[in-house]
């Protein structure tokens, strides 16, 4: 009975050591933070500017709407 438990450990060890499914999410996971990483290091503080502006652009835009209606 043991005998046969550790075979099965053994093969379910080694059929996980073969399986492939994960690394490519795991890779695009790499990917995403080092662009995520030159995304900021590229607009280090113009990119809170930006988003600031164009939240500050929008809600200016919808007060305006709903005066005028």
């Amino acid at each position: 009975m043991l005998t046969k438990l550790f075979v099965k450990s053994t093969l379910a060890l080694e059929e996980f050591k073969k399986d492939q499914r994960g690394v490519t999410a795991i890779e695009y996971a790499i990917i995403g933070v080092a662009v995520s990483a030159i995304v900021l290091a590229l607009f280090n503080g113009n990119l809170k500017d930006a988003l600031t502006g164009a939240m500050s652009q929008i809600t200016s835009n919808i007060t305006n709407a709903n005066d005028v209606s």
